[in-house]
Parts: structure tokens; C-alpha cells; sequence
């Protein structure tokens, strides 16, 4: 058959599942706009619960001399505004039709986005020092995992988010490291900690100068709780005449959201393992 080929309505996608966004963290629609500037908090139970003898003399209350007081922290996180732009000929699309474009750009990148981001920017500098790579290289998957698994449990002592690239979700599958059940979208350890299978950790980074992992090996972490802050999602400019570049008869538009992602204790733990057989 001869002729111009139709156009015809483009192939719509999903986000995985599994990543930051996903079901493993809490994401909380933001109310108040303040909260999109940074945030701050106290962090809770990140402290440790010591033992007492009963058949000690009782102490005076209170005596630091005798018991532990703890003196709570502050952690404070750092906003980050994911975008998408598109621009066109004002003949190929109408304000309306690019708006749909770059929403749909930041519905299907902006999880990934935001993983690059919390990588490089969080990840790597919370877990700066607590790198528990041995000295003899890169762990197995599982071997890393049970690194990561145990120094949150003496450090945390709760459930909390692995953060492993997407690349290694294989890897955890085929001996069970990793299991999802029908009724939940957070994939599980053993331990009941949550793991993040993010696009965005192909990053790569970590150590102590959050240097790429050498080839065929991945850095891999764990963190308490995780929760992501969102913004509303902000589309510009707000009319079709400022969306048009007159000298070049171009349509140039924007979508963007700001976010602001927090962890629990202020701090992670990182490990490299082997993405090779």
C-alpha cells in the first residue's frame, strides 16, 4: 500500500513498581509549602536502650554518673526539583498537547530521577563512614545483604529500606535473598526490611569520596525508614503567549515538582557486591 503513514496515539507506560516511589517508603503530598524549602526533626528511637541490674543499689534520679542520657540530634534534609521540558514548532503542538508531553515525561522519569539524586547527594555522604566492604573486595549479593541487614539491627534495631540498583534485582531473586508476596508492593528480606529496586542507583556511587563501583560491581545500601515529601506539580508558563519564543516561532514548556526526601537516624550503610556470576 502507497501513501503518508497515520499517526496514532503513543504507547502510555508505567513507573516500576519497586522503586523510591513505590510501595517499600511513604510518600507524603505536601500541604504546606514551607516543607518544599528543607525540612528538620528530631529522629526517634535512634538512640541505644541499655541494661540495669535489679540487685543494684537503686540510683538518685537522675544520675548520669550511674545510668546513660542520651541527647537527641537533629538531622536536616535538602530539597530537590525534578523537571521536563519540551519544545516544539508552534505548528506541531498546541500548549495543551506539550503540557500532556512533559507530564507524562515526569510520571514515568521523576522516580528515577530522584534515586540518581538521593544517591549521589544523600546515600553516599550519610554512609561515608560506614562502608563494610571488607578489605578483600566486593561481597556476594546474599553476603551483602547480611552486611547490611546486621548493622542495621545493632544500629537501628527496626525494620528498614535496602537501596539496590535495578541491575541486581536478578541477583537477589534467584536464592530467595529477595521475595514479594501478592498482598504487599514492597519486595522483603527474611528480616522484613524493604527493598528499594532503583533505575536511578545505576549511579553507582559510594565509599568514603563516593567513587563508581569498579565494572561488574555495585554498590548497594541500607537506610531506616524513608520518606518522600512532594510538592504539587507545576506546569509553565501559565499562558499560551508566554510559552512561544516569537523570534523562532518555537512553543518551549515546563512541568516540575520539588521534593524533599528524609531518612530516619540521619544515617545509612553501604556495601559493594558482585553483579558477575
Amino acid at each position: 500500500m502507497a501513501g503518508p503513514s497515520k499517526t496514532v496515539a503513543a504507547i502510555r507506560g508505567n513507573p516500576s513498581p519497586y522503586g523510591l516511589l513505590g510501595g517499600c517508603v511513604e510518600v507524603v503530598d505536601v500541604t504546606d509549602l514551607h516543607e518544599l524549602n528543607g525540612t528538620q526533626m528530631v529522629p526517634l528511637s535512634c538512640a541505644e536502650a541499655h541494661t540495669w541490674q535489679r540487685d543494684c543499689p537503686p540510683p538518685a534520679a537522675p544520675n548520669p554518673a550511674s545510668k546513660v542520657f542520651d541527647r537527641p540530634g537533629v538531622c536536616e534534609f535538602d530539597p530537590v526539583t525534578v523537571y521536563a521540558g519540551v519544545t516544539c514548532s508552534t505548528f506541531g503542538m498546541t500548549q495543551d498537547e506539550a503540557f500532556i508531553h512533559v507530564t507524562e515525561t515526569i510520571r514515568m522519569g521523576e522516580q528515577r530521577a530522584l534515586e540518581a539524586w538521593f544517591m549521589v547527594n544523600a546515600l553516599c555522604t550519610l554512609a561515608a563512614g560506614n562502608d563494610l566492604t571488607p578489605a578483600s573486595g566486593a561481597l556476594q549479593a546474599a553476603q551483602g545483604i547480611a552486611a547490611l541487614e546486621g548493622w542495621l539491627a545493632e544500629h537501628y534495631g527496626g525494620q528498614g529500606v535496602l537501596h539496590v540498583p535495578a541491575g541486581a534485582a536478578a541477583l537477589l531473586g534467584c536464592c530467595n535473598v529477595v521475595t514479594r508476596t501478592r498482598d504487599t508492593q514492597c519486595p522483603e528480606t527474611l528480616m522484613g526490611n524493604g527493598v528499594v529496586f532503583g533505575a536511578g542507583y545505576a549511579a553507582n556511587v559510594g565509599g568514603a569520596t563516593c567513587a563508581q563501583a569498579p565494572p561488574g560491581e555495585a554498590w548497594i545500601y541500607v537506610t531506616g525508614p524513608v520518606r518522600v515529601r512532594r510538592g504539587p506539580l507545576d506546569l509553565l508558563p501559565a499562558s499560551e503567549a508566554q510559552s512561544i519564543d516569537t523570534r523562532l516561532n518555537d512553543r518551549y514548556v515546563l512541568a516540575e515538582r520539588t521534593s524533599v526526601i528524609e531518612t530516619a537516624c540521619c544515617e545509612a550503610a553501604a556495601v559493594r557486591i558482585s553483579t558477575c556470576c
